[in-house]
């Protein structure tokens, strides 16, 4: 029972990860909150390995978890706090992240050989359209130059997570959570340490809202959140898994009216219910037809 609520805790978690960044980086660079966040991360993560006396990985595994770290966290997220800071709207660079699903069911029908019935296709294709609507919403007023390196770096971004979340489905399987998800975090901490000190002054305001954001993004991401998509990507198909990212924007769109009072257009609330919708299609299961033959 507790197995359902998964993907909509998951959802509730990932969302509130731009949120968190909002508050924290007027107080910090961005490579630098990535960092202190990581080796936090790491700190609490060997507690709980400690306490829950998780199994080590052989090293031919923490390998694998430590790529998966890379791709999903260093790369993914790197790319996206760089093209931010590269003067890329947020909303143009979570529109061009929000591609992922539809970029993980390609590649995991090239690659790996899963089928996607029709109607999951018009799923995937009916939330990004959603995406597309909600984000496009609050665009429309902006006027902004995409730096050649900001679109390069969130397409970086894109891929990056894509590939990392098949990687992750085809070799980590066989890895515990807690102890693959250390070296996963080992790996991102040593990439941002050196991203950190080499383009960034380091100077850190320790104000209120940095060290509650940085709490949060810890705990509430890069622990609870974490484990519950290595979670959703053992039990599941990486490109169901994939299209619940949909539901995140527009859920970010509801908590920033929420918190900051950015106002929700028309086209915004019918792009929610077009994401909603295609989430709930590509995550259809098909009708089991009755075998009149058998009682």
């Amino acid at each position: 029972m507790l197995i359902r609520f998964v993907p909509l805790v998951f959802v509730l978690l990932w969302s509130t990860g731009f949120i968190g960044a909002r508050y924290a980086l007027p107080w910090i660079e961005p490579f630098n909150l990535l960092f202190i966040r990581m080796v936090i991360t790491l700190a609490v993560f060997l507690l709980l390995i400690l306490v829950m006396r998780a199994p080590w990985p052989r090293p031919r595994q923490a390998g694998h978890q430590m790529v998966v770290g890379l791709l999903i966290h260093a790369i993914y997220l790197g790319g996206v706090f760089a093209a931010i800071k590269l003067a890329l709207p947020a909303g143009v660079t979570a529109l061009v992240v929000g591609l992922q699903p539809l970029l993980t069911a390609l590649l995991a029908w090239v690659g790996m050989g899963q089928q996607l019935r029709r109607v999951q296709w018009v799923g995937l294709a009916a939330g990004l359209l959603g995406v597309s609507l909600v984000l496009s919403s609050g665009l429309m007023a902006q006027s902004f130059e995409v730096h050649p390196l900001a679109l390069a770096a969130v397409l970086l971004s894109l891929f990056s997570i894509s590939i990392g979340t098949l990687y992750q489905k085809k070799f980590g399987g066989q890895t515990d959570l807690l102890t693959g998800s250390f070296y996963q975090y080992l790996a991102t901490a040593l990439c941002m340490a050196v991203l950190a000190y080499s383009f960034e002054t380091r100077e850190v305001i320790w104000h209120a809202d940095l060290i509650l954001s940085l709490i949060w993004l810890v705990f509430g991401l890069s622990v609870t959140a974490i484990l519950l998509l290595m979670l959703m990507i053992r039990l599941g198909e990486v490109s169901r898994v994939a299209s619940y990212f949909y539901l995140v924007p527009p859920l970010t769109a509801i908590e920033a009216w929420w918190l900051f009072d950015e106002q929700l257009s028309g086209i915004a609330l019918l792009g929610i219910v077009i994401t909603v919708t295609g989430v709930y299609l590509a995550l259809k299961k098909p009708a089991v037809k009755a075998n009149p033959g058998v009682e």
